[in-house]
């Protein structure tokens, strides 16, 4: 079973996107901070992480970029989901080492099809 790290400081939005998971067979946890997020990752090694962007403290880019720097968490691909769809958000993103970047509200497709290409598997 594919293991999914939803890092998001909304309630409402990690349970949509949890629920969303869930119903594609995806096992979900979630952290409500940055911090906390990335001690999660470290700790539970998931196979991809969907990171919002504002959040308290660190910001999602910030916290992207220590995922993407750390050789432990290097290789778990990251993927942004934020109501920020600026076309400057996604480059950004990019160069912080997100793989993907998903504007809110997520439509459903997208996620899944988002994940299935981080993770190299056929999309719906």
């Amino acid at each position: 079973m594919t293991d999914i790290l939803i890092i998001d400081d909304s309630p409402t939005q990690a349970a949509s996107q949890k629920r969303i998971l869930q119903s594609y067979g995806f096992n979900v946890t979630s952290e409500s901070d940055a911090t906390s997020g990335i001690l999660a990752a470290r700790s539970s090694m998931p196979d991809l992480i969907l990171m919002d962007i504002v959040m308290p403290g660190m910001n999602g880019f910030q916290a992207t970029r220590k995922l993407s720097k750390d050789p432990y968490t290097k290789s778990i691909p990251v993927i942004l989901v934020s109501t920020k769809n600026q076309k400057i958000d996604r480059v950004w993103g990019a160069r912080q080492g997100a793989k993907a970047y998903i504007a809110k509200p997520v439509d459903p497709t997208e996620l899944i099809n988002a994940i299935n290409e981080c993770l190299n598997q056929t999309t719906i």
